[in-house]
């Protein structure tokens, strides 16, 4: 089975928001969260989403599950101190409810993260299923460098150099096993689930996507989906 963690804990401090996180606000009449998980909803491969989610907003995030029919939600649950606990707050709650020893793959994404396809999320489980795990990256459009305080270390060659992204996926059993023997070890810093897994010995595979898979983190961020959506909906009505 297709199990997906769906991890929209953030505040949304970056996006200076002074009404709702980030994961909340309106795209068509729409939240940006609800947008996301209809990706997976209308999958034939996902069989089921737990959502982690701020403690204050689980009653609100119920409400959207239940106004927009996103019948294959089966929990919602509370985020952590950090995006790591998060994550092991949703995993283990899909451990409770399906057990890990079995074949499950979950497919880790973020709330905040609306501008994926059905197909990106097939290639991603194909890739687990050949490979053991996933994950989702774009390649670099522009130089990246590396800086030794404020001067310039080293120019990357570009042609190596992409950009991580999501969803990250693994076989359920595998990302529980290591966020445990994580927490047992006091190394609570990772900074997502493939350096995690990576840390404990994994080789990590990869999958392309557009840059169009953009995480809506600044005002900027916002104004692009909004715009993307925007043209979208206007090629549909060219078609009509």
């Amino acid at each position: 089975m297709n199990r997906v963690l769906i991890f929209a804990g953030g505040t949304g401090q970056r996006m200076g928001t002074s009404s709702v996180p980030k994961q909340f606000l309106l795209a068509y009449s729409k939240p940006i969260i609800v947008h996301t998980i209809e990706h997976f909803q209308k999958c034939n491969r996902i069989d089921s989403i737990v959502v982690v989610c701020l403690e204050e907003y689980i009653p609100y995030m119920n409400s959207l599950v239940a106004e927009y029919k996103l019948t294959k939600v089966v929990s919602v649950v509370p985020g952590g101190d950090c995006g790591q606990a998060s994550i092991f707050n949703g995993l283990k709650e899909l451990v409770r409810l399906y057990g890990q020893n079995n074949d499950d793959i979950v497919l880790i994404h973020d709330g905040v993260r609306p501008l994926i396809s059905e197909q990106l999320i097939s290639d991603n489980i194909d890739c687990v299923l050949s490979n053991g795990n996933s994950i989702t990256v774009a390649k670099a459009v522009e130089t990246v460098v590396l800086l030794n305080d404020e001067t310039v270390d080293k120019v990357m060659d570009r042609k190596y150099c992409n950009i991580a992204k999501a969803p990250q996926c693994f076989y359920l059993k595998d990302i529980y096993a290591n966020h445990l023997r994580a927490i047992e070890e006091g190394k609570l810093d990772f900074i997502d689930s493939a350096m995690l897994m990576q840390h404990y010995g994994a080789k990590i595979h990869t999958v392309q996507c557009s840059s169009e898979n953009l995480k809506i983190t600044t005002p900027m961020d916002y104004y692009l989906f909004k715009a993307i959506l925007d043209a979208r909906e206007n090629e549909q009505i060219k078609l009509l």
